[in-house]
């Protein structure tokens, strides 16, 4: 067993593939258009093929807004700076909605931004 990517569905493509290229450093690995499902599907990793760990961004045709279940959580991204991090993707004009501190009931530092979809995204610095 393998994990291969984690889809989330987007309502703007284009600003979606800028956050996590632009403000994550992700690479686009595939960009596939399929218009007689009338979706577009783009896998991002930093790895180089759909083999390593992916996101996939799921744009379904005219679809601009979601319901936020209460089951999501978070994607989560280790970081060797995690204020460093969180000030960069402040410049970029993306959003950090909890800023660097230790976990709840614990030691570990974290951080949570939040992509142009409303996703969480926790950063974890590494030690």
């Amino acid at each position: 067993m393998k994990y291969l990517h984690t889809m989330i569905r987007v309502k703007n493509l284009e600003e979606s593939i800028k956050f996590y290229t632009e403000v994550l450093n992700m690479k686009v690995i595939s960009h596939e258009d399929f218009p007689e499902g009338q979706f577009t599907l783009v896998f991002l990793s930093y790895g180089n093929s759909k083999s390593d760990p992916c996101i996939e961004l799921t744009y379904n045709y005219g679809k601009t807004d979601y319901v936020m279940g209460d089951q999501w959580g978070h994607l989560a991204f280790g970081t060797s700076n995690i204020v460093e991090t969180c000030e960069r993707v402040k410049k970029m004009g993306a959003k950090v909605v909890r800023e660097p501190g230790p976990m709840k009931h614990g030691t570990t530092v974290i951080a949570f931004a939040e992509d142009p979809n409303g996703y969480k995204i926790e950063f974890i610095e590494t030690k």
